[in-house]
């Protein structure tokens, strides 16, 4: 074949956005409501193709977060997660996919963009059982989200991106439950935090969350890798064994 007789493929470019923040106790994640074909009114995550051959994918993710959540780049925790570009994805033609993992804390409630009919926080056990169905291979995208901010509360701060500029440990651990979906011995959650240098610095006066001590404010200190890292726990597998065997 002549070198000149070929051509690229069309392909196009979108940017998706897996945006997790805790409300009343529970990660979520936001979802909009798509007002368009394909998959017209099935939930899916925030994003859309690029505006022009010249913007950049980070601006491109920049954009969408603030269309969703009117969120900046310095009040939010924006990385790039992985790429997703299977030739069946998408029934349009081969779109592939920059996610990103966006964290913050105490997002409001959202307000849908342009091309989507609705949008809300969803908690995140509900799109990881398949309990609410996502469009493409959004939940695919959710999973792996979810899993990279799992692991990066091992060894990262991470877990203060969702907490506010001050936060109790009890608040921190609280997000530590939260994601890893587990409960944690709170002796030995404090006894662990506090000996991870630079983890968390003490912010000065306290904040009365009953009627007795005020409990100590702390505030994101300068250390971003643990060590030693807050290993989560591993699940139980007795119930599930148990149930395996009643089959």
């Amino acid at each position: 074949m002549e070198a000149d007789a070929w051509s690229p493929p069309p392909v196009l470019l979108t940017v998706d956005l897996v945006i997790l923040t805790l409300r009343e106790g529970r990660l979520c994640v936001l979802l909009v409501e798509r007002g368009e074909d394909p998959f017209r009114g099935m939930r899916a995550l925030p994003g859309g193709f690029l505006n022009h051959a010249g913007e950049e994918i980070l601006d491109a993710a920049h954009r969408e977060l603030s269309e969703e959540t009117a969120l900046t780049a310095g009040s939010v925790h924006l990385e790039q997660l992985a790429v997703y570009g299977d030739s069946g994805r998408d029934p349009r033609g081969r779109v592939v996919s920059v996610a990103h993992l966006a964290i913050a804390p105490r997002l409001p409630e959202p307000v849908a963009g342009t091309d989507a009919k609705d949008a809300a926080w969803v908690p995140a056990e509900s799109v990881l059982s398949g309990e609410v169905p996502l469009a493409f291979d959004h939940r695919r995208i959710v999973t792996d989200g979810i899993e990279r901010a799992r692991a990066k509360l091992e060894n990262t701060a991470l877990a203060t991106a969702f907490c506010g500029e001050l936060f109790t440990i009890a608040e921190l651990q609280q997000v530590y439950e939260a994601v890893w979906g587990t409960e944690l011995d709170t002796r030995n959650f404090y006894r662990k935090v506090q000996a991870v240098e630079g983890f968390i610095v003490a912010a000065g006066s306290g904040r009365r969350t009953t009627g007795g001590r005020p409990a100590r404010l702390y505030r994101a200190g300068p250390t971003t890798a643990l060590f030693p890292p807050l290993i989560r726990p591993v699940p139980s597998t007795t119930e599930e064994d148990t149930g395996e065997e009643g089959k």
